[in-house]
């Protein structure tokens, strides 16, 4: 029986000097240069495969940790994921990212608290992109209790 797979196809076309566009079917381009870090000539303004590297890593955790909370009917106050990717000289002697070090912040209905400190170790244990990586991934997370705060709340229907 085969594994199931799951194409993510995406196109890149260079558009003016060191300037792609990075294309999905359906969905808005997004300009893509190299990082005024390795081109001072960069537009600090535009996202780098660096900056996309990074959030690839935050937005799946995020969102791992609100598809569990729906799952397991935990109520999210609130919810942020930062994440730094950190490049430098690797052990195996190339340049590239050597971890990526992630924040989270997570609100939560009082008495809740260790329940999201587990579904957010739980999420890191099962996103795709982190689990993908060949860098260490390390996670800070901070827990809080909000009890009737309004705002974005996770619904379990």
């Amino acid at each position: 029986m085969k594994a199931k797979e799951y194409p993510f196809p995406v196109s890149v076309e260079w558009e003016a000097a060191r300037t792609v566009r990075a294309s999905i079917a359906g969905k808005e381009p997004i300009p893509v240069t190299s990082p005024p870090e390795f081109n001072r000539d960069a537009d600090p303004s535009v996202w780098s495969p660096e900056d996309l590297f990074g959030s690839a890593a935050a937005a799946c955790l995020a969102v791992t940790i609100t598809g569990l909370a729906k799952r397991e009917e935990l109520e999210l106050r609130a919810l942020s994921v930062a994440a730094v990717g950190v490049v430098g000289r690797r052990a195996d002697g190339r340049f590239g990212f050597t971890r990526l070090e992630q924040r989270v912040e997570i609100a939560v209905e009082p008495g809740e608290e260790e329940r999201a400190r587990e579904l957010v170790e739980k999420a890191e244990e099962t996103c795709l992109v982190a689990v993908s990586l060949d860098v260490d991934v390390q996670t800070e997370v901070e827990v809080s209790a909000l009890s009737g705060v309004a705002g974005p709340r996770l619904s379990h229907a």
